[in-house]
């Protein structure tokens, strides 16, 4: 299976209702778990422990027991903030995102802008781009994908860190496309 059907599969999985998907191909194997999933375990937990309140000795009115359990399952969980970019990767000129597209990550992994320490990054801020310039590299269990533009235009930002973790969809590069 190629990365680009990986990252199809991705998309997909994400846009329907699914949780947990595997997929055994000869020696190629491929698991996937969603937030859903956490969140469906999560609820379940809650409703055990509800459960188990209700038929322990009660010493506290039954309102306040039956409206714990609500409220857990209820609360979405808290997403964290998407780190500000760095101060000097930030030209002055650009401060309205507005009229610029952004380069996301096709997968969860270890965000690199080069292919080594040693050698320069693959882009630049004012470097030119068009849609097969591999701008980025991220790392999946153990695998180097490369991350092609698929825009053509000028990067103004860089967003991400030099070897951070990146999740899926999030934003890696800002790019004018008029540029």
């Amino acid at each position: 299976m190629d990365f680009k059907s990986i990252k199809e599969l991705v998309k997909l999985i994400h846009e329907t209702n699914l949780t947990e998907f595997k997929m055994e191909d000869g020696n190629f194997k491929l698991s996937i778990r969603t937030e859903k999933f956490a969140e469906t375990k999560i609820a379940a937990a809650a409703q055990q422990q509800a459960q188990a309140q209700q038929a322990a000795p009660q010493v506290l009115p039954v309102q306040t027991v039956a409206a714990a359990p609500q409220q857990i399952v209820a609360a979405p969980p808290a997403q964290p903030a998407p780190p500000p970019p760095p101060a000097a990767e930030v030209p002055a000129a650009a401060t309205d995102d507005s009229n610029y597209i952004y380069i996301k990550s096709p997968i969860v992994g270890t965000f690199y802008r080069s292919s080594s320490p040693d050698k320069p990054p693959f882009v630049k801020v004012d470097d030119s781009v068009d849609e097969k310039t591999v701008v980025c590299i991220v790392e999946a269990m153990k695998l180097f994908n490369e991350i092609e533009a698929e825009v053509k235009g000028k990067i103004v930002k860089v967003l991400v860190e030099d070897a951070s973790p990146v999740e899926y969809d999030q934003a890696l590069f800002l790019v004018d496309p008029n540029g």
